[in-house]
């Protein structure tokens, strides 16, 4: 059917002022004949879009340097305090927890983990009650930066238990278990790129990654009325148990294979090496 002579019966006699065919020769009824119909411009068409899209596209890029800015400051904050961590050697950690077993002692460490990831993450959930949107960049840091001086402090201590200590210094141990802990595995002491990233582009992409992740599941820890103090405690708690169990997994098949490889027994003093 033509568009042009298209109408119902109901609506009575014909009225093209009704129709939304476009008259002929670009005229409109006017008193006393017709008249050029003016030019009508809508919304998101290339007058006003054009200049619409820019400034979006300049809200996003704006927001992608934010980001891009707020993940590199917390990745270098992380990188300045892993070689800070206060982190216990095999000895002294006998010493704190006598009697125990490799598995013991590692489950102690893990539980003492958890409960400060989840005390932080509750202080911080507690701090966004009312929360004011230029705060929550700097409690988002903080939290990922108090959480990953925790979980540095167990993954450290876990290899520790496990006799994988990673070799060199004290700063390079710290880039170790730095990498350790942006790819939540256990070091490979048996392969040197592991330990050679040092503080080059590659170490530093993965903690923005891993930074970023954080970022993600912390968002719901701002959530007011105190909710947020509970999520951040549980979603804390969580994380670095899953973290936790992951690098053992790594460290305990790593010591299999080396005692295999010796003929021993096994980690908890029987013929094989202790921790």
């Amino acid at each position: 059917m033509a568009v042009e002579g298209a109408r119902d019966d109901e609506r009575g006699p014909h009225d093209r002022s009704a129709s939304l065919v476009p008259y002929e020769g670009g005229l409109v009824p006017h008193e006393g004949g017709t008249a050029p119909a003016a030019p009508v411009t809508l919304p998101g068409s290339d007058q006003y879009g054009s200049g619409s899209d820019r400034r979006g596209k300049g809200v996003w890029r704006a927001r992608g340097r934010r980001a891009q800015t707020f993940l590199r400051t917390v990745a270098e904050r992380i990188i300045e305090t892993a070689p800070r961590v206060p982190v216990r050697d095999l000895e002294t950690l006998r010493t704190q927890f006598p009697g125990l077993g490799t598995e013991e002692l590692a489950d102690k460490l893990v539980a003492g983990a958890t409960r400060g990831s989840a005390t932080v993450g509750a202080g911080v959930g507690a701090a966004a009650m009312l929360p004011v949107p230029p705060a929550m960049p700097a409690e988002l840091a903080a939290e990922i930066v108090g959480v990953a001086g925790v979980e540095l402090k167990l993954i450290a201590e876990l290899h520790e238990v496990y006799g994988r200590r990673a070799p060199g210094n004290a700063r390079e141990r710290a880039t170790a278990y730095l990498e350790a802990w942006a790819s939540e595995r256990g070091i490979e002491l048996t392969r040197p790129v592991t330990l050679s990233t040092a503080m080059g582009g590659e170490l530093r992409n993965r903690l923005r990654q891993q930074i970023m992740k954080r970022t993600l599941r912390n968002l719901p820890n701002l959530t007011p009325f105190l909710i947020g103090a509970a999520v951040g405690a549980f979603a804390n708690h969580r994380d670095t148990a899953r973290l936790a169990e992951r690098v053992r997994a790594d460290l305990r098949g790593t010591a299999r294979e080396q005692d295999k490889g010796r003929g021993g027994k096994g980690q908890d003093g029987q013929d094989g090496q202790d921790g």
